[in-house]
């Protein structure tokens, strides 16, 4: 099951992606796509419906971030080993943890919105993993079972601000518009294997990644599992498992982004998105 949100940014309403490729509105049915709505019952619920008979939403709606009520979201750095090299950097022997501000979140077509003072705001392309149920101090054979879903994330970076200028990574990773999420949240039982998804990203239809979630070096098992015995993880929080090569940081010479550019991204089964670069006014 596909479930997303849509509608004005902010007034965003629950709904799905019906087979029939029309998108579904879930008001009637739960208030949001978070909560208890991502537990495996509200899941079970939500596909008991005959999406048939929910209205359909206009083709031209807005889709927002597809979950709800995220309060941690929360990003793994360098974990694909060839992007680790391409960044000059060593595979860490634990996973490196850094959190994205919420406020970053923003739809899957929402615009990249380069900072006033940027030079070196790049792309990622990331598998996101959305928590479903509470989970702490869960063993990695039983961490799935935590897990609502699946989605894309764009963990976009200002490198200058994450790594020139002193202190940590977040505030290089926290900049207004630079988490996108979505289009919809795939749900745990529609994707057999989260570790064998194709990924790519195109910058002005020029492929920049290209790469699949076989090559990451701390799975999402493993992360969910990792994360729960040093914070526990709540329903709706967003795990951002890391990115393949080909960031524009790693180009030779080095690219970015600049007003005008338009990204497009997907990972197999998931979806797709697409964001026009514009200038922070």
């Amino acid at each position: 099951m596909k479930l997303l949100r849509h509608g004005p940014s902010g007034a965003e309403k629950p709904g799905l992606m019906h087979a029939d490729g029309t998108v579904r509105d879930l008001s009637g049915h739960v208030s949001d796509i978070g909560g208890a709505a991502l537990s495996d019952a509200g899941i079970a619920a939500l596909r008991a419906i005959d999406a048939g008979k929910l209205p359909i939403v206009p083709a031209t709606t807005r889709l927002g971030p597809c979950v709800a009520g995220t309060g941690k979201f929360i990003c793994i750095g360098l974990n694909y080993a060839d992007h680790a090299a391409e960044s000059g950097m060593s595979v860490p022997p634990e996973p490196i943890i850094f959190m994205k501000a919420t406020s970053a979140i923003v739809g899957p077509n929402d615009p990249i919105i380069v900072p006033r003072t940027s030079v070196k705001t790049d792309w990622e392309v990331e598998l996101a993993v959305i928590i479903g149920t509470r989970a702490k101090y869960v063993s990695e054979a039983d961490a799935l079972a935590h897990v609502a879903g699946y989605a894309i994330t764009n963990d976009v970076s200002e490198r200058a601000f994450q790594t020139e200028r002193s202190g940590q990574w977040t505030k290089g990773k926290s900049c207004d518009n630079f988490g996108q999420i979505g289009p919809w949240l795939v749900t745990r039982d529609e994707v057999a294997d989260p570790q064998n998804l194709k990924m790519w990203l195109t910058v002005n239809g020029q492929t920049m990644q290209d790469g699949a979630t076989t090559t990451m070096v701390y799975g999402a098992a493993f992360l969910v599992s990792y994360l729960s015995q040093f914070m526990t993880l709540h329903p709706g929080d967003v795990i951002s498992t890391g990115t393949p090569p080909g960031v524009g940081m790693g180009k030779k010479p080095p690219q970015f982004l600049r007003a005008g550019d338009v990204v497009e991204l997907g990972i197999a089964g998931l979806g797709q998105q697409r964001q026009d670069v514009i200038d922070d006014i």
